[in-house]
């Protein structure tokens, strides 16, 4: 009998546990969560973070020059470093490399929002949440729904 109660019981919860695994996410709901994880962290960091479109954070560390701002037609050069939020692992960096050129429709939403807020010389912390990076999918050694910073020294446009 007693053996008989716990199989059921087990049953039932590895038939709770799979339903559950199903239920995915929307992306309002993933939104809030980044948000909430980026505002935790800012807190944790005693960072004061500036908030720009679509749930994008970032930090000016250093003032850049003039007033021109890169546009969507600009071919654009900069140096960068990603990390993820959690962990703060390195994913990838044009440091000691050649600048990363490109045109901003090549490149993640978050650099398409970020970057034309920037003026030549500056360097920002940029604060990327998943919806507005790899998203569900993730992308090598990125993982799905990563929150992701970016420090960019915008160098030219």
């Amino acid at each position: 009998m007693k053996y008989t109660i716990l199989l059921l019981l087990s049953i039932l919860l590895v038939g709770i546990h799979s339903g559950c695994k199903d239920k995915e996410i929307s992306a309002e709901e993933q939104a809030k969560i980044d948000d909430d994880i980026i505002k935790n962290y800012a807190s944790e960091n005693n960072l004061t973070l500036q908030s720009g479109p679509e749930g994008l954070y970032y930090i000016v560390e250093k003032a850049g020059t003039g007033t021109a701002h890169p546009t969507e037609a600009s071919v654009t050069k900069v140096h960068y470093k990603g990390t993820l939020l959690e962990g703060g692992s390195v994913f990838d960096s044009s440091y000691g490399k050649a600048p990363f050129k490109f045109k901003l429709s090549q490149v993640i939403r978050g650099w398409q929002l970020g970057i034309p807020l920037m003026t030549k010389g500056e360097k920002t912390k940029f604060f990327i949440p998943s919806g507005l990076a790899y998203g569900k999918r993730g992308s090598g050694s990125i993982p799905p729904n990563a929150v992701l910073i970016f420090d960019i020294e915008l160098i030219n446009f």
